[in-house]
C-alpha cells in the first residue's frame, strides 16, 4: 500500500496467485494449516456485529465514492458474485443471468410482497419487481446506497411498489411471501447467525420462499485475514456451512436447495480487477495512490480465495413447510428461461 514493493515482471496479482497456489487448501499442502490457525483464533472477536457496530462497519466500505463503484461494477451496480453460464460471457451478462437464476429460485408470483435484506444499491429489487410485478422492500445500513436505490425507483416510475429503508435487518417487522438476500450475510457475523434465521422465518409467510446467496468456506470455519478486516470489511467473515446449518435447524427452516458455485466469483473478480486497473488515474484522482494500492491488493487477494483457497458461494433456498416448492429442481431451469 505505501508503495515500497515493485512488482518487475507482472503485477500483483501475479504474486498473489503465486503466495495463495503455496498457501493453497488441499491435503497435500499443511503450510496452510500452520499458518492460519492462529488467524482463526485471533478473529473470533471482530465478528461481534451490533446494530451501531453493524452501520459503522458497513459505512467504512460502501459510503465510498458513487463514481469508485461505477468504475469497476457492471451497469447495474452489482457488487456480488456474477452466474456465468459461460466463463466467456462479459460482466454485464453475467450479471443479469445471476438476477434471473435468483429469481427463478423464488418462484415469484405478481402482488407479492419481498424483502431484500442487504439490497446494496437496488438493483436486485428494482429486476424482481419488474420481470415478477411484485413490491419489494429493500433495506440497506449505507446512507450512500439508499439514496441512490431511491432515486433509481423515483427515475423508474416504481418508487411506490419498490422502497428502500435505512434499516438492519434485526428490526424488520411484517410479513414477506419472499425473502432474498445476496451478498450480506458476510456482515452477520456467527454469533448473530441464530438471530438472523430466525428473524427471517419470523418475517417469512407460511407459505414463503427465501433465496440467500453468501460466499462460502468449503473448508471449514476459518477466520477473517487481518489486513481484510482492517482495511476493506471490518466485522466481515466468510461462512462456512457447518456453521450456518445448526443455526437455520434451529430457526425450523427447511433447506430445500443448495447450490454451489465454485469458480464464478473468480471470474467475476478478475473482470473487475481489469477494469480497476484500467481506471488507475480516475481512482488515484478520487483518492491517491495509496488508495489504488489498497483496491487492487484486495481484489486480488479476493481472487486467489477463490482460485487457490476454499472460498465458494453458497445459494441457499428456505422454506418454513416442506411442500412449498416442487419436489424436482427442474422448475428453476424453466422459470429461468423464461426470464432471459
Amino acid at each position: 500500500m505505501d508503495g515500497r514493493m515493485t512488482v518487475e515482471v507482472g503485477d500483483i496479482r501475479d504474486l498473489i496467485d503465486l503466495i495463495g497456489y503455496n498457501t493453497r487448501w488441499g491435503v497435500d499442502n499443511p503450510t496452510r494449516v500452520i499458518l492460519w490457525r492462529p488467524q482463526q483464533l485471533a478473529s473470533m472477536f471482530d465478528t461481534f456485529n451490533w446494530q451501531r457496530r453493524s452501520k459503522r462497519n458497513v459505512a467504512h466500505h460502501y459510503d465510498l465514492s458513487d463514481r469508485l463503484y461505477d468504475l469497476f461494477l457492471d451497469a447495474d451496480r452489482q457488487y456480488s458474485c456474477a452466474y456465468f453460464t459461460d466463463p466467456l460471457n462479459s460482466l454485464d451478462e453475467a450479471q443479469e443471468d445471476k438476477k434471473a437464476h435468483i429469481a427463478a429460485k423464488l418462484l415469484l408470483k405478481p402482488g407479492q410482497r419481498v424483502l431484500d435484506i442487504g439490497c446494496g444499491w437496488g438493483g436486485m429489487a428494482l429486476y424482481l419487481n419488474r420481470v415478477a410485478d411484485v413490491d419489494v422492500l429493500g433495506i440497506t445500513l449505507s446512507e450512500e446506497q439508499l439514496k441512490i436505490a431511491r432515486a433509481r425507483a423515483e427515475a423508474a416510475g416504481v418508487a411506490e411498489r419498490v422502497k428502500f429503508e435505512l434499516m438492519d435487518y434485526r428490526s424488520v417487522a411484517g410479513t414477506f411471501d419472499r425473502i432474498v438476500s445476496v451478498g450480506m450475510f458476510e456482515h452477520v457475523g456467527p454469533p448473530h447467525y441464530v438471530t438472523f434465521f430466525k428473524q427471517c422465518c419470523e418475517r417469512l409467510s407460511p407459505d414463503g420462499v427465501m433465496l440467500l446467496h453468501t460466499i462460502g468456506r468449503a473448508d471449514g470455519p476459518g477466520a477473517t485475514d487481518a489486513w481484510l478486516a482492517k482495511y476493506i470489511f471490518p466485522g466481515g467473515y466468510v461462512p462456512a456451512l457447518s456453521q450456518m446449518m445448526p443455526a437455520i435447524e434451529r430457526s425450523y427452516l427447511w433447506l430445500n436447495d443448495l447450490e454451489v458455485l465454485r469458480l464464478h466469483y473468480a471470474y467475476t473478480l478478475e473482470r473487475w480487477y481489469d477494469r480497476v486497473a484500467a481506471a488507475r488515474a480516475e481512482i488515484i484522482a478520487l483518492y491517491d495512490e495509496r488508495f489504488f494500492r489498497m483496491w487492487q491488493f484486495y481484489l486480488a487477494g479476493a481472487i486467489s480465495a477463490f482460485r487457490n483457497d476454499a472460498h465458494v458461494v453458497f445459494q441457499l433456498q428456505l422454506t418454513r413447510k416442506r411442500d412449498t416448492v416442487p419436489i424436482v429442481r427442474d422448475y428453476i431451469g424453466v422459470s429461468e428461461a423464461k426470464l432471459h
